[in-house]
Parts: structure tokens; sequence; C-alpha cells
């Protein structure tokens, strides 16, 4: 049953769903679907007719900070949930239809990002130079591109395929047979040769926002991510993405570079080429357009919106998925659900300044790491460690603050490369590799030949999460402490499960929700939509491209956090979905 003020958790203004990892917890592409088609019809009563989603990369290297928006690392899981967000988005049926489920309770799909951004080697990201490279040690490329050929590309609807593919920013190092290693945006290969002739996808592409415009002056800076073609004007980046076959320019306005661009197709192939490379664009620019039915109506109809945005209905499914997402992972002695007439003790947590993607500082604090007031209305809370019944531990994942990049090594002297950890006390990466697999900035810092981090140390930037963690645990006196983990990646257990009673995991939704299946409002019914691994080492032994490859952690109660695990009152959840899902080893 649903709590009277599930609005609150819910979202307020407009329906509030689980994204990315929480999505592919609840392991059921029918809620994706759902969610798609009540997020379409709140698009267009917003005015939205193209969504810049869903993210399908296949969350396969552990520490890259976008695994968060993926559906996980099974290749069959995300291009089924790839399939139902995208049928959801553009599907309208009844007198909404215009013509084969188009119509104007349609939403044009982006899915992203081609050819699959999820190999990102060291767990590094491509929005700056220091991870403008995925690579594929397993040779594993197809895997990443499965959910979009087999996903987003084969719909059970009559749309019949996503709308619109958005290139990454990385280049996918070593996968051309030409030997170019240039951004996927700019990758004639793999746009033109992979994506439109061997897999006969004629939609539009679009790029990822600022390909075309120039670096920062170092590697940490986030500006333009013009990667691989970093010596060519950004006239000439315009003219390399038109002849890769894109579409759009994302986040680009100006015109200049797109007019000299067609200039060197002119001068380079002739008038008559070039205008037939635009036109062959604008058609499908303005097909996008005609099959919504802005041309027929662009226009809202206002009090139609107000009647549609984060209606009750609406708000009430949101919070539903959120709950299905919620995993427990460990529950000894079946100490959950915790009635509601006990008196609860939840730890302040220390949060450290922080810089956000720009550079910008936020203070540091000392806060409750959630509203205090939603968990008084479910159990009485009390600052006194000896007067509670039990401790609830809000955290979340450990964070690697410098995102695998330190300008201060670089400054040192190092190579500014420094390891991405996945647990809470200083790590060093005794074991990472001796040679990365890639490297190179021809204008930035091209003496830079080799990105290893080996013997190098890093700590996560909310270190006390654990030392909470801890000490909430001595400050019981034997009394059960309950961990409600806020993830948005793998990470590891090992540092503090043996000391505590009960996991509770979520990656990104509402405390609201967790607190509803710890009080026993609903069974949890999550599962792990990837690997929890045991230890750093196995971090650094996968491959940043194969899914499935490290040794998951198991617990003190016996239980393997592997892929598709999840427990509910009774134990180990075994059911449809992780009968479907299951992975076999070959």
């Amino acid at each position: 049953m649903l709590p009277v003020s599930f609005n609150a958790g819910a979202g307020g203004d407009i329906s509030l769903w689980p994204d990315g990892l929480a999505m592919a917890a609840t392991f059921d592409p029918a809620v994706v679907q759902q969610f798609g088609s009540i997020a379409a019809q709140e698009y267009r009563a917003l005015g939205i007719t193209t969504a810049l989603s869903p993210q399908i990369d296949l969350g396969t290297e552990p520490r890259w900070y976008r695994v968060a928006y993926t559906f996980g690392e099974s290749p069959q899981l995300d291009a089924d949930m790839a399939r139902a967000y995208v049928d959801g988005f553009q599907t309208s049926t009844g007198k909404h239809e215009i013509n084969n489920g188009w119509g104007y309770k349609s939403v044009n799909a982006m899915v992203k990002h081609w050819p699959g951004g999820g190999a990102e080697e060291g767990g590094r990201d491509g929005h700056w130079a220091y991870g403008k490279f995925a690579v594929f040690p397993g040779n594993n490329l197809a895997a990443h591109m499965y959910p979009f050929t087999e996903g987003a590309f084969k719909l059970n609807g009559k749309t019949g395929k996503a709308a619109a593919v958005m290139p990454y920013y990385t280049i996918t190092y070593g996968q051309d047979p030409t030997g170019k290693n240039v951004g996927n945006g700019f990758s004639k290969y793999l746009i033109t040769d992979v994506l439109r002739n061997k897999y006969n996808y004629d939609g539009v592409v679009c790029t990822d926002w600022l390909i075309t415009a120039n670096e920062g002056p170092s590697p940490e800076i986030f500006a333009g991510k013009p990667w691989g073609v970093e010596k060519l004007s950004i006239d000439e980046r315009h003219y390399q993405v038109l002849m890769a076959g894109v579409d759009q320019f994302g986040g680009n306005n100006e015109l200049a570079p797109v007019l000299a661009a067609y200039a060197m197709g002119v001068k380079e192939h002739g008038e008559a080429f070039m205008r037939k490379r635009f036109e062959t664009s604008a058609v499908r620019l303005l097909q996008n357009i005609f099959r919504v039915g802005l041309f027929e109506n662009p226009y809202l109809n206002v009090q139609e919106s107000k009647t549609i945005v984060g209606n009750p209905g609406f708000m009430k499914a949101g919070y539903e998925a959120q709950l299905k997402s919620i995993i427990m992972l460990k529950n000894k002695s079946a100490l959950l659900p915790v009635a509601k007439t006990k008196t609860v003790y939840v730890p302040r947590i220390y949060f450290p300044a922080a810089k956000d993607w720009w550079g910008n500082m936020t203070a540091p604090r000392f806060d409750y790491p959630v509203d205090i007031n939603t968990v008084k209305k479910y159990y009485a809370v009390t600052d006194d460690p000896s007067k509670a019944d039990f401790a609830i531990a809000f955290v979340t994942s450990p964070n690697s603050a410098d995102g695998g990049y330190s300008a201060k090594d670089r400054k040192d002297g190092g190579n500014g490369y420094v390891p991405v950890t996945l647990q809470y006390s200083s790590y060093m990466a005794t074991t990472a590799k001796e040679q990365s697999l890639a490297a190179g900035d021809p204008v930035v810092d091209p003496s830079i030949t080799n990105r290893s981090y080996k013997n190098k140390t890093t700590t996560a930037h909310n270190t006390l999460d654990l030392r909470t963690i801890l000490d909430t645990k001595d400050a019981m006196r034997g009394k059960p402490v309950i961990v409600v983990v806020n993830a948005n990646k793998p990470m590891i257990f090992g540092e503090f499960e043996n000391e505590v009673e009960s996991i509770v995991l979520h990656f990104g939704v509402s405390a609201q929700a967790a607190l509803d299946v710890i009080s026993g409002a609903t069974e949890p019914s999550g599962l792990l939509p990837l690997q929890m691994p045991a230890n750093m080492l196995t971090v650094e032994q996968q491959k940043e491209d194969v899914p499935f490859d490290m040794e998951p952690y198991k617990d003190s109660e016996g239980n393997v956090y592997n892929f598709a695990f999840g427990l509910n009152w009774k134990g180990r959840i075994a059911d449809a979905r992780t009968e479907k899902y299951k992975v076999v080893k070959k």
C-alpha cells in the first residue's frame, strides 16, 4: 500500500521515476514502457517533442561515473529496456495517432551513445580530455552495439526504431579498420559504414554537445571535445562531421562554420553533391517534425497541460516504480521489516567541499543526509543512540571526485592520471596496468604516451561515510544498524558489511521509498543490474568492455552480490526475471 504522502516521494510538480540503474533494477521492461508512455504525455504537455534519451550504453566499466544512467551491464536486459523505453515514448494510439504509431502524443527518442560509451579506459569520462578513449581489450564492441541493433532499432511498436541517435564523445579506440582514431561523431566508419550501411539506420544522427569546439588548456578543463581531430580548425571539424554522415550539430547554433563546411564540400565534391548531402539530412530532420504533428498543430492547450503534468495517477505510477527498484542486499536474522513503533537514530553526515563540472566549489557542511521530517513519518527519531532501538546510516557510494585525473599530480611531474576508486578507504593501485591501452593529446599534452596510474594512491571524496557507519555501529552497542546506500555505480562492500545487520541499496530514488521497504510498507523486489566487486583487485583485472568478468562480493550471510541478486522477506529472489536474465558462463 502506498503512503498517503506518496506525492512527496514522487517529485511534486512532475512525476518522478527511477533513472538508469534504478530502472534496470526492476528487471521489468513493462515498467520502463509505462514510464515512456507517461513521460511522453508530460513532455508533450510541456512542449517537448524530442527526448535526449535513453542512455543505453552498456555499463561494463564499473568505475565510469555515467554507468549510473545506463541499464546495467547485461546486453539482453539493456536491449529489452531500450526497446520498451523507445516504444513508450514514440507510440501514439487512437485519436492521437497520425500514421504508423506516430502522432500527437509521440516524442522522438534520441538513443545514446552510439556505438556505446561504457568501455571508458580506467573509468574516466569523455566529457574531459583525460577520458577521451573507450577501449576494447576483450574485442567486445559488438556487445555494446547490441542494445541499439537488437533493442532501440527493433521495436515492438509500429514506429519501428528510435527516431534519432547520438554518438558519444569518445574515441572507440582501435576499432576502425582504416586505422583512424577519432571521436565517434567524426567517424565515417562508425556513422556511415556501420550505423547507416551495415544496420540500415536512416534516422537522425545528432552530435553530442561541443564536439567541434576547442578543448581547454589542460585535460581537466570542461570545454570543447574535439577528440582525435584536435589539430583541425573549427570549420574543418564541422566538415568532417558532415562527411561522417551526421545530420545535426548538438548545442551549436552558429551558422558560419556550417556554411564554411558546405563551401569546403563544394570545393572538393561539387555543388550538386553538397546540396544533396544537406537535403538528405533536412529530410530526416523534417520527418521527425512531421511525425509528431508539429506541422499540423504546434500549439499547446494550457488547461490541458495543467491536467496532464504531475497528475496524481502519473505521480503514483512513478513512485510505485521507485519502490520496485529498491534492492535489499542483507537482512541478518530477518531484521527487516522494522515496526513503526520503534525509535531510530540517524547519524548526521559530513559533506566535504566539492567541485561541479565547471570547477565551481560548494561549501562543506555537517547535516542529516535525508529529510529528517520524512523519517519522522515512519519512526520516532532520537539524536541519542542509547535511546534508539536501531539506527539507519544513510550514505552514498564511494566517490572519486577527481574523475581519474589530478592537475596537481601533473604539475608535480607525474602524468596526471590517478585511480578511480570504488572503496571508501585509501586505495593504492599496485595491480594497475603498467601501460595504458590508449594515450595521446597532440595539442594540450603531447608528451604523455602512457596514462597508467600504477602505484598511485587515492581516497574517496566521501571517505567519512565509512567512518559514520563504523562509528554508528560502536555507538549502538550491539543494537542493529541498517545501512541505506544511495549508489551511482558498483562499490566495495567488504569495508563494512560484516559490521551491520541490514543493507538496502538504491540508485538515486527517494529516501521515502527506502523507508517504505525498511518499515514493511512494501516488500523489496529489486535486483542488482550489475556486479558488486569483491575488491579493487578484481576491478583492475576486469576488461572495460566485457560484462560479468569480476569476482563478486560474498557477504557474511553467504550471499554473493552478483548480477540479478536481491532479497525479499523470504530470502533470495528467484523468479521469472532471474531465470530470463541469468548469466550463463561459457
